[in-house]
Order: structure tokens, then C-alpha cells, then sequence
């Protein structure tokens, strides 16, 4: 078989194949999942993605499993602690952005939405599915700039829309595999 991948999906990396494989562009429902990738997403701002997925199981395990309602409670004493677990980025403005963002999806669902019916009405409930030319994939689109816009307007922080269009690729709201990927091939 041939295994050409998003030249982007580094094949050293049995994480970042596993990510790009089954998670990139696969549509994703799940609250949970939602929100863990919104934050963490805003976690790799100025960093590389890849240094964000080789600490995701640490960033569960710090961040209560992505359970809003608990990281919501975050006080003082538990932002020093995560500023001092090596296990994630340490800054204080991204810690701060995961609390402020729980606290913001609490009041999404207080208001009678899900992350998943609010997202995906975005784009009538189907994936985009891109076919850019070769190093033609864009960063941002017309699409992300107005989800950023509303994320900030409810309240998100680290929503703009470059991070925004790559939580719409790793959610599968938008499929941007390359036209030679394997995961193309299996539509």
C-alpha cells in the first residue's frame, strides 16, 4: 500500500501519524474532544503542533480530563500548580485562556447550546472538503474570521483565526488533506 501522508504529518512521529490519520479532518461530535481541542489548539499559538500533541495526555491529566465545570473552579493555588507541570506549556496567559474558556463554554451551555450544534451550524452540519493545490492551503478564511469573531464576541480567548482555522482541520469541519494522502483516498 501506499502510505503518502500531508507532508505536513511528521512520519517520524507514531503520535503525529495517529493524529494525522484518524483525527485531522475526521468530523468530530464529541463535547469533550470539542473542547479539549479548542484549548489546546490555542495552547500551540507561536509553538508547533507537534510540541502540543507529544503533551496531550499530560495536558488531560493536568486539565482534569477537559472537564469544564472543574476547571472552571480553578483557583490561585491550582493555576500555580499548572504554571509548575512541565508536562504543558507554561504560560500563564494560555492557563488563564483554558479557565477563562471553560467558563465561557459553561455559559454557551447555559444558554442552551451544545459546542458541537454551535460549531457545526456554522457549516450546515457537513465537512468543507478543500482540494488546494500544493502549498497552496491557507492559514485563515473568510469562514474562520467570522467563527473567531463570534468565539471572542462569547467570550473565548485564543480564538483568532489562523488558530481558529486549525481547530475547523482538526475537528473535521474542514477536510484539508493533500491530494495524494492516503486519508484523501479513503473519502
Amino acid at each position: 500500500m501506499n502510505d503518502i501522508r500531508c507532508t505536513w504529518a511528521n512520519p517520524a512521529n507514531p503520535r503525529y501519524i495517529a493524529y494525522h490519520d484518524h483525527e485531522w479532518g475526521v468530523p468530530c461530535h464529541d463535547e469533550t474532544t470539542l473542547f479539549e481541542m479548542l484549548n489546546l489548539e490555542g495552547a500551540q499559538a507561536g509553538l508547533s503542533w507537534e510540541t502540543i500533541l507529544n503533551k496531550r495526555d499530560n495536558y488531560r491529566i493536568a486539565f482534569d480530563g477537559w472537564d469544564a465545570e472543574k476547571i472552571a473552579r480553578y483557583d490561585d493555588a491550582r493555576v500555580a500548580d499548572l504554571l509548575a507541570d512541565p508536562g504543558i506549556v507554561r504560560n500563564r496567559l494560555k492557563v488563564a485562556a483554558a479557565i477563562n474558556n471553560a467558563r465561557a463554554y459553561l455559559r454557551l451551555r447555559a444558554d442552551g447550546l451544545t459546542l458541537d450544534g454551535y460549531l457545526w451550524a456554522f457549516v450546515d452540519g457537513r465537512p468543507i472538503v478543500n482540494d488546494w493545490p500544493p502549498g497552496s492551503r491557507p492559514a485563515r478564511t473568510d469562514l474562520s474570521d467570522r467563527i473567531s469573531k463570534d468565539l471572542a464576541r462569547r467570550g473565548f480567548k485564543f480564538v483568532g483565526s489562523t488558530i481558529v482555522y486549525a481547530y475547523m482541520q482538526g475537528i473535521g469541519m474542514v477536510d484539508d488533506h493533500d491530494r495524494a494522502c492516503l486519508c484523501r483516498r479513503r473519502r
